[in-house]
């Protein structure tokens, strides 16, 4: 096992790290579809620059191998091209969103390790969270909205026993 996958925790879609409290925290192993770097509208700078490239929906990794899974997937179907909110969120697939939400869902409890948790976050801008919810047939342990008019919500599950 390679040192990137003997760590505890697997962030499966890190973009910018924005919600952690070390953005290098070295339990973690940060996994994202892009590695890119943007100036955003107000002059601030972006980076995503995970430790591995890797898509959500087919994880490199082997069933329950982490204490805790992050999945806090692209939430968007419709941004601007070259617009900020698509740089700093990515985009879901307009047509196959749910096909690849449920996968990353399936990809996530593979693993995660028996008892573990994963912790999702959500933001139902565009896509009302009950849909998303679903897309799944995990029980949440943990649901809590936050942000402006509520519409962030992070969602705790823990793993049940095989």
């Amino acid at each position: 096992m390679t040192e990137a996958t003997s760590k505890p925790i697997l962030d499966m879609c890190c973009g910018s790290r924005m919600f952690w409290m070390n953005k290098q925290d070295p339990r973690a192993v940060y996994l994202d579809a892009r590695s890119e770097s943007h100036v955003l509208c107000d002059g601030r700078k972006l980076e995503i620059k995970p430790d591995m490239l890797g898509d959500f929906r087919q994880l490199q990794f082997s069933d329950g191998q982490f204490d805790q899974v992050i999945f806090d997937p692209p939430h968007l179907r419709r941004a601007g091209l070259k617009g900020w909110m698509r740089k700093k969120y990515g985009q879901l697939d307009k047509e196959n969103w749910r096909e690849d939400i449920a996968a990353g869902f399936r990809e996530a409890f593979r693993v995660l390790r028996p008892h573990g948790t994963l912790v999702f976050k959500w933001n139902e801008t565009q896509i009302p969270v009950a849909q998303v919810i679903a897309l799944t047939d995990q029980k949440p342990t943990i649901w809590q909205r936050t942000g402006k008019g509520d519409k962030t919500h992070w969602i705790l599950f823990l793993k049940e026993a095989v």
